[in-house]
């Protein structure tokens, strides 16, 4: 196996030790989402949920150089900045790079 799998496998033994279950990449960039909202005690409408995994993305991608934050909105959503497209990939690659960030956030 080499370092990302296994990289990848400490970073969903991790979370299935936090949240009784591994969640897909929707659930681990909602995750990210509510994280980086500062977790508030509210209900989301689908579209919010939906925010809070594009925000996961960014989240992510930041740690890529392709965003960077651009602070936070009145109702403290974070937003940010697109600093580069990145090249066009399949969706094994996609993930990989999503993965590969993910790994990066949780300190795995």
């Amino acid at each position: 196996m080499d370092n990302f799998e296994q990289r990848w496998l400490d970073t969903q033994n991790m979370l299935r030790e936090r949240f009784g279950k591994v969640p897909d990449m929707e659930g681990v960039l909602y995750l990210i989402g509510f994280n980086e909202l500062g977790s508030p005690d509210e209900k989301f409408s689908k579209e919010q949920k939906q925010d809070l995994m594009h925000i996961g993305v960014c989240t992510l991608l930041s740690l890529a150089g392709y965003y960077e934050p651009a602070g936070k909105d009145v109702d403290g959503w974070p937003h940010f900045h697109k600093l580069e497209v990145p090249a066009p990939t399949g969706v094994n690659e996609q993930e990989k790079i999503l993965k590969e960030c993910a790994i990066t956030y949780f300190g795995m």
